[in-house]
């Protein structure tokens, strides 16, 4: 990835936030790495180099600066659209594909030989997709060392580390002393007292949140998930252990999220699925500039800037969600989840969790693939797929966890029976985090973008006029359902195709 040596320093001459998650700098007098905005005295020119990520940075011999702090800065998606294959392999270390496999393993996922993984790595990234994966696990340990409570030995395995003395050999080479002098005594209690986390997800401004909790709260299964005020919780299992999350906005362009998890190992899990859910790693202002080339896009964009696409917290849940409101309103589809949620989900039983107002789990594919559906509302045809989804996922637990192109992924989705082009291309939206997927059939996107005598475009006109958001026509569908009122858009998304 080519930086402007000139441009990367006038913007850490003026403290330009605009690059902040963009570059990092590297201090050779210092040995650190800064933000942009970092406070700190502006080094001189010949002092400094330029790195496109905070793994790069740590690559070249650099450490996080202590006062600007690299690990709150807002992890960009900038390379989307360069390198799918690239956004593909960090989505999957996110969820933690490193922390038990290694990168032969990754790139087969990927569908790409292990040396072509590497250099595309280096040419976008500036490091190895290792040193990727180890950064986050040092800047999230750093971020839990300053922003919480939690003994060293659970701050280890909470970020990922397999071992404390692996940890405390990084701190201390990385450092040069020991995580413990890391913790600042002012800040000590600020979370994770009463085994619930309060952490700080930072994202780019500028972000429309009343649209992102207004659409999930839309679609918000009773007993799992909850919207109320200006904040969204849900109940979540991870390798059998039950908990919950809430997350609220924050100030400083960050969301807030209080995690209340049996097991700390889960954390890096947890925090990749809330990133993905709210659509943290959305560059919104490079998103904009491009979508708003189309005139007829571009006043949608103007009034709802930030507009995210929510993602998915599970693959399986969503996939029975989308299932589940075929030919129904999103009300009805809701409230049908909600019931299949309390037959079949597990209870929760602890009392944080229940007292925000969560009662069950949403069941596993195990449990589906089991259960006797006879008794919810809705045709024999749609348990049949309900099971053969569930069946599937058991067989392949990794068919909703992305790695492959679109294409084939949505060609693998329509090959369950009940799953066609439009729930295809829903679930590569929202789960698989395709910011190129596009439901061309839906007809509120023919509605939303119908001419001035209320003519609407075919799938296929609609398709073509599409091909000019690339790569973010995901987030052109997302600007036009929401220009439409409420009322016409109410009938669920499996109902949307025609």
């Amino acid at each position: 990835m080519d930086l402007d040596p000139d441009a990367c320093y006038r913007a850490i001459e003026s403290r330009d936030r605009r690059f902040d998650g963009r570059l990092f700098t590297g201090v050779k007098t210092t040995g650190v790495y800064c933000r942009p905005i970092c406070p700190a005295q502006t080094p001189k020119r010949r002092n400094v180099d330029f790195f496109p990520t905070a793994a790069a940075a740590q690559a070249a011999g650099f450490r996080p600066c202590l006062r600007c702090r690299p690990e709150t800065s807002p992890d960009l998606g900038a390379w989307r659209g360069v390198s799918n294959t690239v956004s593909r392999a960090l989505t999957l270390i996110e969820a933690g594909a490193l922390d038990a496999g290694d990168v032969g393993e990754l790139a087969g996922r990927l569908g790409v030989g292990e040396r072509q993984l590497r250099r595309l790595f280096q040419d976008h990234l500036g490091a190895s997709p290792v040193a990727v994966a180890q950064t986050r696990r040092v800047l999230l340990a750093k971020q839990l060392i300053h922003d919480t409570c939690l003994p060293m030995t659970e701050v280890a395995f909470a970020a990922g580390f397999g071992s404390v003395r692996r940890f405390n050999e990084t701190f201390q080479q990385l450092y040069g002393r020991p995580p413990g002098d890391l913790r600042r005594a002012s800040r000590a209690e600020a979370s994770g007292a009463g085994g619930v986390l309060t952490l700080r997800l930072p994202y780019r401004p500028p972000y429309d949140w009343p649209a992102q909790l207004a659409f999930l709260a839309a679609r918000a299964i009773p007993g799992v998930e909850r919207v109320e005020g200006d904040s969204y919780a849900r109940s979540l299992t991870l390798d059998g252990a039950q908990g919950a999350i809430r997350v609220r906005p924050a100030e400083g362009d960050a969301l807030l999220a209080e995690i209340r998890l049996p097991r700390l190992t889960a954390l890096p899990a947890v925090i990749a699925r809330i990133r993905r859910v709210f659509d943290l790693a959305a560059d919104p202002v490079a998103i904009a500039a491009h979508l708003s080339r189309d005139p007829r896009l571009a006043p949608l964009v103007a009034a709802r800037p930030g507009l995210r696409v929510p993602g998915a917290w599970d693959g399986f849940e969503l996939g029975v969600r989308a299932i589940l409101g075929q030919q129904i309103t999103v009300a009805a589809a809701r409230n049908l989840a909600g019931r299949l949620a309390a037959t079949h989900g597990a209870p929760m039983s602890d009392p944080w969790v229940l007292d925000i107002g969560l009662t069950h789990a949403f069941p596993a594919p195990d449990v589906i693939a089991a259960a006797d559906l006879s008794g919810l509302p809705m045709p024999r045809a749609r348990s049949l797929s309900l099971e053969t989804l569930a069946r599937a996922l058991i067989a392949d637990p990794g068919l909703l966890s992305g790695g492959r192109e679109l294409d084939h992924a949505v060609a693998d989705l329509r090959r369950l029976p009940g799953v066609g082009e439009w729930t295809a291309q829903y679930i590569a939206m929202r789960q698989l985090r395709e910011p190129d997927a596009f439901p061309a059939g839906d007809v509120a996107l023919r509605k939303a973008m119908a001419d001035p005598s209320g003519v609407r475009p075919s799938s296929a006109e609609l398709l073509a006029a599409a091909e000019a958001w690339r790569p973010w026509r995901a987030y052109a569908a997302a600007h036009l359902w929401t220009s439409l009122a409420p009322a016409q858009t109410e009938t669920d998304d499996g109902r949307r195709a025609a």
